[in-house]
């Protein structure tokens, strides 16, 4: 059922943060589902599936959908359920968010090199990133990712901020935020639960070690902010 579009009768709320009951229109075994919403709804509403949530019996499981227009992240899904009498195990969620940065040091020549890392279930190079989780910002993400995966501590460049969208596999729909960061120290201590392997190159290398048109994109706007930080001497 996850990503299916369907007509949901809404029963009411459970709670004051926008967490109504309903079921699915037209199923046969009238499946209950939660609707997660950031505006009043009632009636009938055309929504998404967008996640399973798993309880200790099969009775407790629910499917969690929200308007066609409203994406929420697995953290902001669990905070809400929060406000239910049932105790979820799992959550399974169509839309994932991880945030990240593009880290790059200068030596003392003033020569630019961008840290790739090589993931344990990735086959390609890529930046240092992870999922946000509940009560973080997309920066608070980042730097907590960035230490945990590489030890370096960075300072986050203001102004840039790039988004990479794509489904790596069935219905799962995956948005990671890149900034843009330098990092003091190139001394990295790789998180090996995480990461592989771990790279300083400069920016063409990196070009061409990426495989993701997403990513060369992103090292695009990279470059014309370094160079142009390089000709004015910072």
């Amino acid at each position: 059922m996850l990503g299916k579009n369907v007509t949901i009768e809404v029963f009411g709320t459970l709670a004051e943060r926008r967490l109504y009951s309903g079921n699915i229109v037209g199923s046969c075994d009238m499946r209950r589902v939660y609707i997660i919403t950031n505006h009043e709804i009632h009636g009938e509403i055309d929504c998404t599936i967008i996640a399973a949530a798993t309880g200790d019996t099969s009775a407790q499981t629910r499917l969690i959908a929200s308007p066609e227009n409203e994406v929420f992240y697995e953290p902001e899904i669990i905070e809400r359920l929060e406000h239910t009498s049932i105790n979820f195990r799992k959550i399974t969620c169509i839309y994932e968010k991880s945030c990240g940065a593009v880290i790059y040091r200068q030596n003392d020549r003033k020569d630019i090199k961008i840290l790739l890392v090589k993931n344990h279930n990735g086959k390609c190079w890529t930046f240092p990133k992870g999922h946000i989780e509940s009560g973080e910002s997309e920066q608070q993400t980042a730097l907590r990712e960035i230490k945990e995966e590489t030890g370096l501590t960075v300072t986050i460049i203001p102004g840039f901020r790039q988004i990479s969208s794509y489904r790596p596999f069935g219905k799962i729909r995956k948005t990671a935020v890149f900034f843009l960061a330098k990092a003091e120290k190139s001394i990295v201590s790789v998180q090996q639960a995480e990461i592989d392997y771990y790279l300083w190159v400069t920016v063409d290398e990196a070009m061409q070690m990426c495989r993701h048109e997403n990513d060369t994109n992103i090292l695009r706007e990279v470059r014309k902010i370094l160079y142009k930080k390089m000709k004015n001497g910072a």
